[in-house]
């Protein structure tokens, strides 16, 4: 489904046709993906702004079937207890927003239930006394997102990721007891297209708008 503003936008430039084209990708071809271009799309995340020109992010990166396999069904069981504590109507919500799974799955029983087989993983962390850091996160991750589908790979941001913090293997990440997880971002070779969700364009409010003749 395509807009008649998303069609100027992709005819437009190249900065806005990755924002119109880029989705939230939960299928991936097995396909890994070369270091140079990981250390592009981590660039474009680093050239993010952020509050003072602080950069809090730091960026630990998961690149092998073995360890992403590893920290996925390690952050299912935790995500799995949240979502029985969270009862019924929260579960619905909680999996509907950030897995897509159908009610009752049981996210262990997947082979890779929390990054869907991305080859790559970003958590992303910050120090847990900045105040703006969550701000400032998701700039980067949007970055990165970017990034990544101007270079012809897909993506997805995983609220589940902040989760590692509680497995029993969160040590091999070497994330010091300073920081905290904020997200985490996968990125690779999408085998599936998604198609645009109707956006909500009701939400602007000109205060003072200057009619141009």
């Amino acid at each position: 489904m395509k807009t008649e503003v998303h069609t100027e936008a992709t005819k437009s430039s190249e900065t806005l046709r990755a924002i119109y084209e880029r989705r939230a990708v939960r299928k991936y071809k097995h396909k890994s993906v070369d270091i140079a271009i990981i250390e592009k799309i981590l660039d474009a995340g680093r050239m993010a702004p952020s509050a003072i020109n602080k950069q809090p992010w730091k960026l630990y990166i998961l690149t092998t079937k073995e360890s992403i396999k590893s920290f996925s069904k390690e952050i299912a069981k935790i995500a799995d207890k949240h979502i029985i504590k969270a009862g019924p109507k929260q579960i619905v919500k909680t999996v509907a927003n950030l897995l897509h799974f159908p009610h009752g799955s049981d996210l262990s029983k997947s082979e890779d239930p929390i990054f869907y087989g991305a080859p790559v993983v970003v958590f992303i962390t910050a120090t847990k006394d900045d105040e703006w850091a969550g701000l400032d996160i998701g700039m980067c991750a949007q970055n990165m997102m970017l990034a990544a589908k101007s270079l012809g790979l897909d993506s997805c941001p995983v609220g589940f990721g902040k989760f590692v913090e509680q497995t029993k293997i969160f040590s091999r990440l070497q994330v010091p007891s300073s920081e905290q997880v904020h997200i985490a971002i996968i990125i690779g070779y999408g085998n599936e297209s998604p198609e645009v969700h109707k956006r909500i364009r009701n939400n602007a409010v000109f205060i003072d708008r200057e009619e141009t003749w």
